[in-house]
């Protein structure tokens, strides 16, 4: 389809026309993108050709949302008219770029993240001396049970694409993901997603932004309907139309001509950019100022931007830009990646890095030059104090090409000459190759400058949150005290709430699934294994159901385990043990000779119920002499009795590996308790270390330290135990069943008398876009849905069922298969959503019950 009169005489709105040949089927394609319309050329592009740009450039983005809204589909539309790939994979087909695991295909769902890059706009279609902008993508999953999986790439992104599925609005797993990236304090668009499925509302999904995820959502489009037919986007702030065909292509519309077709549909084009710039000129002083100077005039679509960019900027996610499409449909998506263009922050925009260096955390442009300022020996005057600083985000077993570990740059860059110091585990590493990312396809790079995302094979002990730092000299210089623990703040593992035993029938199989495991946990942390100290049985614990369904048939295709050669448990709860009595404190004192020569090492360690005043400590200490670590629902004290005014360097021990060493051991006595043998949680551990009285030189090795710490922990909590003060914490989970409201009384009583659940909120519509905290709905502006104003064969308040949302937590163990349950209930007219809940204590039947079972 070539270019309308319409669509030249937008081009010329935006200053410039170029005609390209189209891309696959949607050849001569007309594209929008940053105030150009242009038709692309992929035929005979240099695929090779660097865009190794500026850090400026750089746009390092997540997509985000709930399970089935739309992620790899949106993310194959951005590949396929970026020119990236030459054909449109969809996730029926099970052929699309990100999804490329055999399971991920089958199922129809993303299991793991995955990074490609693209460049937007496309090279042909810009001004000479124009590059295209460098786009670091990645897909992430949307079931909650891979939630570490997104939060582990969360923090190296620098922006995020939050998709919602028009039909169901704002759903579960859509706020636990908004707040992981609130967290990070990422900034946000928002992408009104499968506006052409029956049902679907952009004006619900707008009001529920608002409501529950607490954001002012600032309407950059809105849907362009005929009829109730969605055919395309309005451009706000451009004041045109966009017209989509079924291959992508695009139709521009002057105002003139909507007017003319439509006039009701160009005074809504009005409305909303006057309620835009009204937003806009309340918030932003800048834009303010421009308005206040000459309030007949029309703001400029550039001011409208640059103020938009400047609100979402700080990533505090108190506005969004908010974009509507179909990408099934491939509607929409072009004008998205303008978005991501338009308002998402380079790396440059981002604020500074936080580092911390002996408990203390500083930005590192501030360690950087207090560092520059003290003389090293190995060190030339000048010399920065490290070359280059990265952080290991994901660690990945490639069939061909071994371990692979995703690194963000954030200083310097990284080559493949350079010897890396892993400031976590205290060597150094050297990669083998450097590469260049896209999905399961991986292209050697000589070099991994600032902003960039890629992998790195050969490197033997990176795990995710790892630090890695390149220095001046060589690594026989050593590296100085203070960059060897610096190091990037790493994310907390979620607690393991299902195991699954696996009981090895040979030794030789005990061995090769040992191994398997070990890389398997590497490739994903959040997946534990132990072997059960009597019957040497293998426990592999998860995040849930399908998590560990998933890492069984990993064990088995992609390790090459022989599912016949171990028995293999059913996938249970995981339940833990709590103290319910304080204990300590105790001198824990470990003897042991190591290779005919004398070993001692000794600490104090005392246990207590984890209480409030405990997480308010952490964050109120100010004392350099203790450090706490929050891990697995433990909170860990340790204090180094240190000399005053005492000479870190001419110390003979290093106080920051002791302070590891005592942790390590700590974690290991809390990984077994005494009553079940299972992990211990709300426990707080206070560890002091004097080494007047606990250090015994060269006898006291890192093992005796660490187990010094763990026979302390190990037997104050079987003295608890032998009190029958040890208490058994059983993993809830938060549900929300949508269900017709005729059958919601069975389902209620359903949860709270056989499941031993409770309702906490029945949700009806009308009060749902009024949630506590949320944004008032009713001061924003959002255009009628086409139903509200046309009648309609699909006509949603025809023979439509009243739906209610039932609310509330459960036990794990009654919820994991609880959707065939629903379906005879409902006759399958229901949703079910769960979240990951607390551990709660388990008292009285239930407790009687499980200490019946072993």
């Amino acid at each position: 389809m070539l270019l309308t009169a319409t669509s030249r005489a937008c081009c010329r709105h935006y200053g410039q026309t170029r005609q390209l040949v189209g891309l696959g089927r949607a050849r001569n394609t007309p594209v929008l993108f940053s105030g150009y319309i242009a038709v692309r050329r992929i035929h005979g592009e240099n695929k090779s050709a660097s865009h190794h740009d500026a850090t400026e450039n750089i746009r390092n983005i997540g997509i985000i949302a709930h399970v089935d809204a739309g992620k790899t589909t949106t993310t194959e539309r951005m590949l396929y008219y970026s020119g990236r790939t030459r054909f449109l994979g969809n996730v029926d087909s099970g052929n699309t770029t990100t999804d490329f695991l055999e399971l991920e295909r089958k199922r129809g769902i993303t299991i793991q993240s995955a990074a490609i890059t693209l460049h937007w706009p496309p090279k042909d279609a810009l001004p000479d001396g124009q590059a295209p902008k460098t786009i670091n993508l990645i897909d992430t999953p949307g079931h909650q049970d891979f939630r570490y999986e997104v939060d582990r790439c969360l923090p190296i992104l620098d922006g995020a694409v939050c998709i919602l599925d028009s039909v169901k609005g704002v759903e579960t797993h859509t706020e636990r993901v908004w707040n992981s990236a609130h967290l990070s304090k990422i900034p946000r668009l928002v992408f009104v997603n499968k506006l052409d499925r029956e049902g679907a509302s952009f004006k619900r999904s707008v009001q529920e932004v608002a409501a529950r995820l607490k954001t002012l959502p600032l309407l950059c489009q809105i849907p362009w309907w005929n009829g109730d037919n969605f055919i395309g986007v309005i451009d706000v702030i451009n004041q045109v139309g966009i017209r989509f065909s079924s291959t992508g292509a695009m139709n521009i519309a002057s105002a003139e001509n909507i007017a003319k077709e439509n006039p009701a549909l160009r005074a809504e084009m009005q409305t909303a950019r006057q309620k835009l710039v009204e937003s806009l000129v309340e918030y932003d002083e800048q834009i303010q100022d421009e308005f206040l100077s000459d309030e007949q005039a029309q703001i400029p679509a550039s001011s409208i931007k640059k103020a938009i960019r400047r609100l979402i900027m700080d990533g505090e996610g108190r506005f969004a830009p908010v974009f509507a499409g179909a990408s099934f449909r491939n509607i929409g998506v072009q004008p998205l990646l303008d978005g991501v263009i338009d308002y998402l922050p380079s790396p440059l925009d981002r604020p500074e890095l936080q580092v911390t260096v002996a408990s203390k955390t500083a930005s590192l442009t501030h360690f950087l030059e207090e560092e520059a300022k003290t003389k090293r020996k190995n060190r030339h005057p000048g010399q920065p104090p490290i070359l280059a600083l990265a952080e290991v985000f994901k660690v990945v077993d490639d069939p061909k090409r071994g371990m692979m570990s995703y690194v963000r740059v954030y200083h310097g860059s990284l080559s493949r000459s350079s010897h890396m110091w892993n400031s976590h585990v205290h060597t150094f590493e050297k990669p083998l190759n450097l590469l260049h990312v896209f999905a399961n396809d991986h292209h050697e790079i000589q070099e991994m400058p600032t902003g960039h995302i890629g992998a790195m094979t050969g490197l033997k002990s990176a795990r995710t949150g790892d630090t890695l730092l390149t220095f001046p000299g060589h690594q026989s210089h050593g590296v100085p005290e203070p960059l060897r623990n610096l190091q990037i703040k790493t994310l907390d593992i979620p607690p393991a709430v299902a195991f699954m035993a696996i009981d090895p029938y040979t030794p030789t199989f005990r061995e090769k699934l040992r191994e398997a495991l070990s890389k398997l946990s590497r490739e994903d942390p959040s997946i534990r294994w132990s072997v059960d100290e009597k019957t040497e049985t293998f426990i592999l614990s998860g995040m849930g159901l399908l998590h560990l369904e998933i890492a069984q048939h990993r064990l088995l295709t992609h390790y090459k385990i022989d599912k016949e050669s171990a028995m293999w448990g059913d996938i249970q709860v995981e339940y833990a043990e709590c103290p319910l009595d304080s204990a300590g404190p105790l001198r824990a004192v470990f003897e042991r000779p190591l290779r005919d020569k004398p070993g001692r090492a000794a600490c104090t360690v005392s246990i207590e119920p984890l209480q409030q005043h405990h997480h308010d400590q952490v964050h109120s200490t100010s004392d350099i002499s203790e450090s706490f670590f929050q891990r697995d629902g433990n909170i860990v004290r340790v204090c180094l009795s240190l000399p005053e005014n005492a000479n870190y360097q001419k110390l003979p021990y290093e106080p920051e590996t002791i302070r590891q060493q005592l942790l390590n051991g700590a974690i290991a006595g809390l990984a077994r308790g005494p009553r079940r043998s299972s992990r211990v949680r709300n426990c707080y551990v206070s560890i002091t270390w004097d080494p007047e009285d606990d250090y015994f030189g060269v006898s006291s090795t890192g093992g005796h330290i660490t187990n010094s710490a763990l026979g302390g922990v190990r037997g104050l909590l079987k003295e608890i135990q032998s009190r029958g003060q040890m208490g058994l914490l059983e993993p809830f989970t938060n549900f929300t069943i949508t269900c017709p409201e005729e059958s919601s009384n069975v389902v209620q009583h359903d949860l709270t008398s056989a499941r031993g659940g409770q309702v906490l909120e029945i949700r009806k519509p009308e009060e749902e876009l009024y949630a506590e905290g949320g944004i008032d709905v009713s001061n924003i502006y959002i255009p009628p849905d086409p139903y509200e104003s046309v009648q309609s064969l699909r006509d949603p308040r025809k023979n439509t069922v009243r739906m209610l949302g039932i609310v509330g937590k459960a036990p794990l163990k009654e919820m994991m298969k609880y959707d065939s349950q629903l379906r005879s209930m409902t006759g399958g007219r229901h949703e079910l959503t769960l979240s990951p809940g607390d551990f709660e204590l388990v008292v009285g039947p239930r407790e009687k019950a499980l200490d019946n079972l072993g």
